[in-house]
């Protein structure tokens, strides 16, 4: 804990971490809606097209100041989009191919620019390559107070167009239809990533500041699917990359604090991806496991209740006596791969059968469903054997291929699906009979 005193002592130090915190909240914010529109690389292309503007603003003003420097990135990144935007409308270019092409052609004159003002001498003209990686340990308190007030301006457009903001992403025909200026606002919007990007050249400089604005976003993504939640996630995030590159940098190693905060930002990506609540691996990992855990338990269950049919004489199974089967003929007409010893464990430790062992070591172990286990299992086969009708009589399929397909299927069926072909067949009993496989219970 010997960082704390240094980080509420030393004032250098507060801008530094104040400039990288808001710098992360906004860009993380912006990120959101980048993302959700698809124009990820929007980034990336905004903040190399913002160097040429920083280049030609230092030979306009002679100085280093960071309002010239801004409103030279924010200008070059308005004609970059500007020229986007001709290049898709006005020939058979892709928008992909047109941001590739104004990345590589603005980002060339930038180092053009930048190689000449390097060789001509200029006054005060030592610093500026740091627009390329960033060094955020240059942020002066001036830095810091635009940073912050161009944070405060984004934040409260965000605020007060959110509901047109989120008609743009999801839905802008819907948008046009209610009369909103879906262009008009298509363009706020860019503006404002051009402004983000541009304010945070500085820090984390041109190469790294698209993995700045996505990451954070692409984070909260995996935590919820409701777009509040995940611009105020998004803003967190960003600014805790934020906030832990600069200390680590400050503190750790003598290394850059720009490529640190992204390298946070991917670390807490990278936790997201494996434990978010959304698609995380680890959810995905349990909820796999547990259906196909369900699927054995209910694979079982119909074998067991299939050979009860075939001992009554294909008249059911709950109107003959339940007699234990041996465990090796269950297996040999078991349905799928899930029976298995661990399944049959299972069943029989929620009470759905009873498992007799003979009295030999190492003998044939035999299976009884219990009254419970009989009605669960009555319920597993009517619902597949529903779904077979209505994949032969509804959907066409083969009969040879109907068993099969219904297997891969049914353990997904909503209740909803399941009540539906009930009523269909309750309806249709006066039909002629379905062959003997799929015949009602």
């Amino acid at each position: 804990m010997e960082w704390v005193p240094i980080l509420l002592g030393d004032a250098n130090v507060r801008w530094v971490l104040a400039g990288t915190l808001l710098l992360g909240i906004s860009s993380g914010v912006l990120g959101t809606f980048a993302m959700l529109r698809r124009r990820s690389l929007m980034g990336d292309v905004l903040a190399h097209t913002a160097l040429p503007g920083v280049a030609v603003a230092f030979l306009l003003t002679q100085t280093k100041s960071v309002l010239p420097l801004l409103a030279g990135a924010v200008v070059a990144g308005l004609i970059g989009t500007w020229c986007i935007d001709v290049v898709t409308r006005n020939s058979r270019i892709k928008e992909d191919t047109a941001q590739a092409m104004v990345l590589s052609v603005f980002f060339g004159l930038g180092i053009v620019l930048l190689t000449y003002i390097a060789q001509s001498g200029a006054a005060g003209q030592s610093g500026l390559n740091r627009f390329l990686f960033g060094q955020a340990a240059s942020l002066v308190g001036s830095d810091v107070r635009v940073i912050a007030a161009a944070a405060a301006v984004l934040t409260l457009l965000i605020v007060l167009f959110y509901k047109e903001f989120k008609v743009l992403t999801f839905d802008p025909g819907f948008g046009a239809g209610m009369g909103l200026n879906i262009r008009g606002l298509d363009r706020l919007l860019m503006l404002m990533v051009v402004v983000g990007v541009s304010i945070g050249l500085q820090a984390v400089g041109v190469v790294l500041m698209a993995a700045l604005l996505v990451t954070p976003a692409a984070a909260a993504r995996y935590w919820t699917d409701r777009l509040g939640v995940m611009l105020v996630l998004a803003g967190a995030f960003g600014g805790l990359a934020g906030a832990a590159g600069t200390v680590i940098s400050l503190f750790g190693p003598r290394l850059a604090t720009g490529p640190l905060i992204v390298l946070s930002a991917t670390a807490v990506f990278l936790a997201s991806l494996a434990l978010g609540l959304r698609g995380g691996l680890v959810q995905k990992a349990w909820r796999h496991l547990r259906v196909r855990r369900r699927v054995a338990l209910e694979n079982l269950l119909r074998t067991l209740y299939e050979a009860y049919e075939r001992a009554g004489g294909g008249q059911g199974a709950s109107r003959v006596p339940l007699q234990p089967i041996p465990e090796t003929r269950v297996r040999q007409e078991g349905t799928g791969s899930g029976i298995s010893r661990g399944t049959l464990r299972t069943l029989e430790r929620r009470g759905l059968v009873n498992v007799h062992r003979s009295g030999v070591p190492g003998g044939e172990r035999f299976i009884v469903l219990t009254a419970q286990g009989l009605s669960q299992a009555q319920a597993v086969t009517r619902r597949h054997r529903l779904w077979e009708m209505y994949l032969m009589y509804e959907a066409d399929f083969r009969f040879d291929h109907v068993d099969r397909d219904a297997d891969d299927i049914e353990h997904h069926l909503p209740p909803e699906v399941v009540a539906e072909l009930e009523r269909r067949w309750q309806r249709e009993r006066a039909e002629p009979a379905v062959p003997p496989s799929v015949h009602p219970l």
